[in-house]
């Protein structure tokens, strides 16, 4: 028999970390701009800038959920969330668990007409002020591996890239595998594939290594 299906791995995303002890880069935006964390009476304004609708701003933050946002000339200009339990990561299927001390940044977005201003970096910047005065040690970070705007704000706010998340299937399997970068310390890839995969990747490699087994004693 052939040996199983597999097509080629592809690298999905990267995953950013920072610890909240560490000192954060000053980054001044190209336009003036102040910066707000939001909460539900802000609901409608919300929406608007996101493109959906008040329901959902309002479900994220009756769940927990954190806003912040930059405003420009009396308007949204730039917007994220923040998480401190856990996240679903939708484009991924992933369900991001986070420890007591954690947050995970997400949904972050420049509207248009604000981009290249450096305000997603500075957004960001931001927010790391905010969290660490709460009782938070660590802060995540994804985004689309070929989203080279989001990469680049994201490294400008000092965040450290950790991994790769790589997705691969075999058979009916879809597996997710965290692949590290030269230099990054073992202990905090590990504290990656616990956050993203829950430690999840080495089931993964044990369900392929059986695939492999049977197919070649077929």
């Amino acid at each position: 028999m052939t040996a199983p299906a597999r097509d080629h791995p592809r690298q999905a995303g990267t995953v950013w970390a920072r610890n909240l002890d560490e000192a954060t880069p000053v980054i001044t935006p190209l336009v003036e701009a102040t910066f707000r964390r939001l909460g539900q009476e802000s609901a409608s304004a919300l929406a608007l800038a996101m493109d959906t609708s008040q329901a959902e701003v309002y479900k994220r933050f009756d769940t927990g959920r954190s806003c912040y946002t930059a405003w420009v000339n009396g308007q949204i200009a730039a917007y994220g969330w923040v998480s401190i339990d856990e996240e679903f990561i939708g484009e991924l299927s992933l369900r991001l668990r986070l420890l007591p001390g954690e947050a995970y940044i997400w949904d972050c977005a420049t509207l248009p007409a604000f981009r290249q201003k450096r305000l997603f970096s500075a957004l960001l910047v931001n927010m790391l002020h905010e969290l660490r005065l709460g009782p938070l040690c660590r802060v995540w970070i994804g985004a689309d591996l070929d989203n080279v705007a989001s990469q680049r704000g994201i490294d400008r706010a000092g965040f450290h890239r950790v991994a790769n998340l790589v997705v691969a299937h075999v058979l009916a399997l879809r597996q997710v595998q965290v692949q590290t970068y030269p230099g990054v310390p073992e202990s905090l890839l590990a504290e990656a594939r616990r956050a993203f995969l829950g430690d999840r990747d080495g089931v993964w490699q044990a369900a392929l290594s059986s695939a492999k087994s049977a197919s070649a004693g077929s």
